[in-house]
């Protein structure tokens, strides 16, 4: 099937921001085979062969050479890495450079993750993320990455955004990628040329706006907000941030960039005065298409705790009692820092630091997922769930047992296979002493408890 060509009235537009030889090429590099990178898990470190050429924007990324199969890779299942594109790593460069206070974060369309694990490894245990995302699939393929990631310190949400109106004033950060037309992506997806149209950024632009009045609300004072997008067009970029300060008190921020790396940073004049926006060109940046500006609310506009529960839905999630958690803790060998939940008769954890907040959250949004599973109790039998074996928690509870790759592939494909080496009960199993998930070890059998849904079906093309 061949690649549909790029829309002739893109090209135009390409020239009126680019002039004509610099458009060509951008052109010929839109006609290239996209480059492949990946972000490390700094919570997960393990001896890694892939990516030798570092980014230079982040600590973390690398660019590699050629497209491996990470299906195939049991470090890319167990949240090693993140396969995300290299521009839009940026985002940890600025939120360092800026020293962005950490606290309670909001990645309101957040599918499928690269952009929330990034946010998950800069907030740590010093604060919380809620990733949201609107359309159902999409948020299933979110919790699946947050939960490879691991760090326990997010909220996967499905709400549009309208559902967030009683947490108006509530985040200390956040970050809208808005739905665009694509058009930084053009090489990675062809179907985006064909979906392009003057009518069609058009309807991007409403629809960035309509989000975007919704998101500056719900930024505490003095906190920030950033836009970004994987489109070049200023409709979409420069328009919507200038509508926006024709709407709402933002200052905007400028961030230092180095030269070499090749990032455009565009200025232009608002209501508020200059502002700053950057955009990634793959023919000058080793990367995709990619925009983003960051704005910061006066500290005047103060911080509001979410609405009285009488106007917020009833949570199916239920606290459990300090006490009970302190045992809890205890007795799963954890470290003394949770808050714990019921939700479905499985135990869910949080830091003890953020424990108001999270239960604000879960009265206010539809939650998919938070915190880590730790599982269930059956009897005086702990039943740990996978969730809790991919995390970076501690399990020293339990025996572990290190894999080579092919036996990795095998749990990974669910197969039974015999682990004679094994003590009885409840195994740990681990490659490169990265967790993989459960084995049970019976009399006379090994059940392999890694979830069905997420089992690889792809063989070893090598035999």
């Amino acid at each position: 099937m061949s690649t549909p060509p790029l829309p002739e009235d893109f090209l135009a537009q390409l020239s009126s921001l680019l002039g004509d030889e610099e458009a060509i090429r951008l052109k010929e590099v839109l006609l290239q085979a996209p480059k492949i990178s990946i972000r490390c898990n700094p919570a997960k470190p393990f001896a890694r062969s892939l990516g030798k050429r570092p980014i230079p924007w982040t600590k973390t990324g690398f660019y590699l050479d050629e497209r491996p199969s990470f299906t195939l890779d049991p470090a890319f299942h167990a949240g090693a890495y993140y396969v995300q594109e290299a521009s839009s790593m940026i985002i940890e460069y600025a939120l360092h450079q800026l020293g962005i206070p950490k606290g309670i974060y909001l990645d309101l369309a957040a599918a499928p993750g690269g952009k929330s694990t990034l946010l998950s490894s800069y907030l740590g245990e010093e604060g919380f993320l809620v990733a949201n995302e609107v359309i159902q699939a999409r948020a299933q393929i979110l919790k699946e990455n947050i939960i490879k990631w691991g760090l326990g310190n997010v909220l996967v949400s499905q709400n549009d955004p309208e559902h967030f109106t009683p947490l108006e004033g509530f985040f200390d950060l956040v970050l809208v990628d808005a739905p665009c037309s694509g058009e930084g992506m053009f090489r990675k997806d062809p179907q985006a040329r064909e979906e392009w149209s003057e009518e069609h950024v058009a309807l991007c632009c409403l629809r960035q706006k309509r989000i975007l009045d919704k998101a500056a609300s719900l930024v505490k004072g003095g906190g920030y907000l950033i836009y970004s997008t994987c489109t070049f067009n200023r409709k979409e970029n420069e328009g919507v941030i200038s509508a926006l300060l024709e709407e709402f008190a933002f200052t905007p921020v400028r961030i230092p960039l180095d030269p070499s790396w090749g990032i455009e940073e565009s200025r232009f004049d608002t209501e508020e005065g200059q502002a700053y926006g950057y955009r990634f060109y793959p023919h000058r940046v080793e990367g995709e298409g990619f925009f983003f500006s960051i704005l910061q609310r006066p500290e005047s506009f103060g911080t509001k705790a979410a609405k009285s529960k009488k106007e917020q839905r009833v949570s199916q999630v239920k606290p459990v009692g300090e006490k009970e958690g302190q045992a809890l803790e205890e007795e799963l060998g954890l470290d003394g820092k949770g808050s714990y939940f019921l939700f479905q008769e499985n135990l869910f954890r949080i830091q003890k630091s953020f424990s108001k907040e999270v239960a604000s959250l879960l009265r206010t949004l539809n939650v998919r997922y938070f915190g880590v599973e730790l599982g269930k109790k059956q009897g005086k039998e702990w039943i740990p769930s996978h969730e809790w074996a991919i995390s970076t928690l501690p399990k020293f509870h339990f025996p572990s047992l290190e894999l080579s790759k092919e036996e990795s592939l095998d749990f990974l494909r669910k197969k039974d296979f015999p682990l004679e080496q094994a003590p009885s009960g409840w195994v740990l199993l681990t490659y490169r002493n990265l967790p993989l998930g459960w084995v049970k070890k019976l009399d006379k059998r090994v059940n392999n408890y890694y979830p069905k849904e997420w089992r690889i079906r792809m063989e070893n093309p090598n035999g």
